[in-house]
């Protein structure tokens, strides 16, 4: 219904009685046939559950296995977590995106382990004193891992509640999310139903059937019961404002290379990317660059270009390489920049070890001959 325009919501604070005892009986019934297959549902382990939740934050669940099954294969209980060095840490994070949620983790694996006896907190209160536990999260462990009756709003619940209610404010709002959350605590069921299951099933619709810019309909269990789908408006909902453009930022990266050795840089804590380890990057152009690292700016070669956008910025770099000399890697190297506070050369297959973003796999991509 093209020009229609939405009107204030309607919706009361909670759903009807009879919605509800219809909505969770057939969408609990599709979830027990229909859910993925994924490791984090293979166990009931607490630990298990909040590094899953913590790990699908702002990430595709195809993304996060992999990463997901290596970090429990080397620190397999929070105890375990909570001795491991920051820097393995974040290596096994390398690539995954958002560091600060594997620091927020580590520190708060510590917590539970001096303050908990190493057992996490089954309630929802006491989860979110820990670091990086957020109502998203404090309500997935209690509920998936401690059967609490307590209530999610992910951007999956957001979409699927936005629609099945035909919520009509922006759901980022302080009053569309008050109203989502309102919903969701009312919805979760008490008795003998899981309230784990219930909110995983609202979190699988979302992902599998209740998509955002297509949903498929015809396959959703609940597609009678949706509000917005009986008035035409499913495609429409869930309503956010206009996402901003992320401020373009221009740096130049040098990479001081051999086949298999590499100049690299760790980022200070604090820093974008705090902790982990590049090739140098700076503002200005090679020559700047490559005068901080006291190299001869002559031989530089350009390699390309390398564009990584992240949530507000898009970081276009210039990368440009200079050869390493069997002295180079030897000598002491000076700090690229404020932001850094290391600089060594290493082997590259140490470099792997060590934590990195994915924008540094692209610029030694981009590098070429190395032997990556």
């Amino acid at each position: 219904m093209p020009g229609r325009k939405l009107q204030p919501s309607r919706l009361a604070q909670s759903p009807s009685t009879k919605k509800a005892s219809r909505l969770r009986p057939r969408l609990l019934a599709w979830y027990a046939t229909a859910s993925r297959d994924l490791p984090w549902r293979r166990t009931s382990d607490p630990y298990a559950v909040w590094l899953s939740e913590t790990m699908l934050q702002q990430t595709r669940v195809n993304t996060v296995i992999p990463y997901y099954e290596a970090f429990v294969r080397e620190y397999p209980t929070v105890a375990s977590l909570a001795e491991a060095p920051e820097e393995r840490v974040l290596s096994l994070w390398s690539g995954l995106g958002y560091y600060r949620r594997a620091r927020m983790l580590h520190a708060a694996a510590k917590r539970v382990v001096s303050e908990h006896g190493g057992q996490l907190p089954r309630d929802v209160a006491a989860l979110r004193t820990l670091e990086g536990v957020g109502a998203y999260t404090a309500g997935a462990v209690a509920s998936i891992a401690f059967k609490r009756r307590a209530a999610v709003v992910d951007g999956n619940v957001a979409r699927v509640l936005a629609r099945l209610f035909a919520i009509e404010e922006d759901v980022k709002t302080s009053l569309g999310a008050a109203r989502l959350w309102s919903l969701a605590n009312a919805l979760v069921p008490d008795g003998d139903e899981d309230p784990g299951d219930w909110n995983q099933s609202l979190m699988e619709l979302g992902a599998t059937v209740c998509l955002p810019k297509r949903p498929a309909c015809d396959a959703c269990p609940v597609r009678d019961l949706c509000a917005a789908r009986r008035r035409g408006i499913a495609d429409r909902l869930p309503r956010t404002a206009p996402k901003r453009r992320p401020t373009e930022v221009r740096r130049t990266a040098i990479v001081v290379a051999s086949a298999d050795a590499v100049l690299v840089a760790r980022r200070r804590v604090g820093a974008l990317f705090g902790g982990l380890w590049e090739p140098p990057i700076g503002d200005g152009d090679g020559l700047a660059v490559a005068q901080s690292l006291g190299i001869d700016g002559t031989s530089l070669e350009p390699m390309g270009r390398v564009v990584h956008v992240l949530s507000h910025r898009r970081l276009i770099i210039e990368v440009l390489r200079a050869p390493l000399s069997p002295r180079a890697r030897r000598r002491p190297w000076p700090l690229p920049g404020p932001e850094y506070d290391a600089a060594e050369v290493v082997a590259i297959a140490a470099w792997r070890r060590l934590p990195h973003a994915t924008l540094a796999r692209k610029i030694l991509a981009t590098a070429r001959g190395i032997g990556l």
